[in-house]
């Protein structure tokens, strides 16, 4: 196999997008497994390691904050050399970090292994989208985008039962070396079929587009407050919360919080295959994605509000049914690329990706510290669950109203 042509006009050939798009869905889905373990892993892990609320919510966030510390240089390098050779290098951390964590023997040893994971696959998904936004039409970079996190779900439906299943035959350590063979394997497969980058994606002088500009952009930073805590929370629940109060609060077994998980994933699987099918669509009838987040993104408001009134009652349908009606905020990132230049791909993604992982790490983090801190109060433990998923979806609020001002005032600014 030899890597995939790229036309003279930039765009790939069907063919060559089919193989490009598997090589990186493969390691997106690596990614998505290594991101989602923790949640079916948090039962075992709390009782080997005598982890707090607050502890899990810190390792689970600590690969999210790995994430986010890569993304600005992330951006440069990917509009700079392109995403084979950057992807390439940085899956090579994430080797060394999934390594370390099936070698170490306290907290603060998984803590780092985990955050060096998250550095590593940090370009799993912003290489792919920094690509097609050259190599793709902007339709089918809709389509791509959401074919991206359907994979991404799949590997979360792979960290669930799956997971669960493969334990008693390999132990969480085992599990990790597997994860590390397969990613050093998704890279041979991108070395073989991702196409380099041509020196036409190199920006002319002038047309560089730096950092402070993408920040100061108008869309850009109407994007942001949904993008942190609805897009990062929605993140944070599907890859560690919905687990613990599944078990903590609904009384599952740790084999029925893995079915649930292994639903809530599959139900979003199959949402972001419907976003890929309908969006060119949607495209074409002029439905942008800021009109589908304001008039979609509520929805998710009610499941919250009732997974907090039915506390114990509260199963995995209905956090499946608010991560689904969350995805509508999953527009905003294809979005935040087509309104930037080709030249700025990669660091307006990157930016933004900053913004969405900076919230998962802090949504995570910050559920598991307000579980704890409730404990002031004298509430049972399911009560204070309850009551930081009920902090939670006001913080879910208070972005979407920032969200809805900023898009009314961009709308009369263009009206005048």
């Amino acid at each position: 196999m030899t890597p995939a042509a790229i036309p003279d006009e930039g765009r790939l050939t069907a063919r060559a997008a089919v193989l490009v798009f598997l090589a990186f869905a493969l390691a997106y889905f690596l990614s998505a497994l290594v991101r989602a373990v923790t949640a079916t892993l948090s039962p075992t892990l709390s009782v080997e390691l005598d982890l707090s609320a607050s502890d899990l919510g810190l390792l689970a966030g600590g690969y999210f904050l790995g994430f986010a510390l890569t993304q600005l240089p992330l951006g440069r390098w990917l509009d700079r050399f392109g995403p084979k050779r950057v992807i390439l290098a940085f899956l090579a951390v994430a080797v060394v970090g999934c390594g370390l964590f099936a070698l170490a023997t306290s907290f603060s040893g998984l803590l780092a292994a985990r955050v060096l994971t998250g550095m590593g696959v940090s370009a799993c998904l912003m290489a792919p989208l920094t690509g097609y936004r050259r190599w793709l039409s902007p339709p089918t970079q809709l389509r791509a985008n959401s074919w991206m996190l359907m994979t991404g779900s799949l590997g979360m439906v792979a960290a669930t039962l799956p997971v669960q299943w493969l334990l008693p035959l390999t132990g969480w350590r085992g599990l990790f070396w597997l994860l590390a063979l397969g990613i050093a394997g998704s890279m041979l497969l991108i070395g073989l079929l991702v196409p380099r980058w041509s020196q036409d994606a190199q920006p002319a002088p002038g047309e560089a587009v730096g950092y402070a500009a993408i920040w100061r952009h108008p869309y850009f930073r109407q994007m942001v407050p949904v993008g942190f805590f609805s897009y990062g929370g929605m993140v944070a629940v599907q890859t560690l919360w919905a687990g613990p109060w599944m078990v903590k609060v609904a009384g599952y077994s740790a084999n029925e919080a893995a079915a649930g998980l292994f639903a809530i994933n599959l139900s979003m699987l199959c949402t972001f295959w419907l976003w890929g099918v309908i969006n060119p669509g949607l495209a074409r009838r002029g439905l942008t994605p800021e009109r589908l987040i304001t008039f979609g993104l509520p929805l998710s408001f009610l499941p919250l509000t009732l997974i907090v009134f039915l506390g114990e009652h509260a199963g995995w349908g209905w956090w499946a049914l608010f991560c689904v009606s969350s995805t509508f905020v999953s527009l905003s990132q294809p979005a935040v690329a087509l309104a930037m230049p080709p030249q700025a791909a990669g660091r307006a993604l990157s930016a933004f990706n900053l913004v969405i992982f900076s919230g998962v790490f802090l949504v995570q983090w910050g559920i598991g510290l307000a579980i704890d801190a409730l404990t002031v109060l004298g509430w049972s433990e399911p009560a204070r669950y309850r009551g930081a998923v009920a902090l939670f979806g006001l913080s879910c609020v208070l972005a979407y109203l920032a969200f809805w001002r900023a898009g009314h005032r961009a709308a009369g600014a263009k009206a005048r």
